[in-house]
């Protein structure tokens, strides 16, 4: 499985980041290999509007069926839950730590 996480910055160990269109970075936890990786947002981050849907498209596209932030917009909960893509919320001082805060709901 692939969990997708909102950062502000490049790596598990940077500051997670409350926002999830607007967020600089989205990280990506693979559960079988147990890693990471880094997809820079600036694109969805600088957009003038559909920012939301645009981060959630790229979601999908990486394979995430699960995304770890602090909040959603309306038309980006829309997109994701049409990609089948479950939001969890979560409030941590670090990338690693919201995921941590997820695996730990389970």
């Amino acid at each position: 499985m692939k969990i997708a996480v909102s950062s502000q910055g490049p790596s598990a160990g940077d500051p997670f980041d409350q926002r999830f269109a607007r967020a600089p970075y989205l990280l990506v936890y693979d559960t079988q290999s147990e890693t990471w990786s880094s997809f820079d947002n600036t694109e969805n981050r600088e957009a003038q509007s559909g920012a939301g849907i645009g981060a959630a498209t790229k979601v999908a596209e990486l394979g995430a069926s699960v995304v770890v932030t602090g909040r959603v917009g309306p038309k980006a909960e829309q997109a994701l839950g049409a990609a089948g893509i479950t939001v969890f919320l979560a409030s941590a001082d670090t990338a690693e730590g919201a995921l941590q805060q997820y695996i730990d709901s389970k």
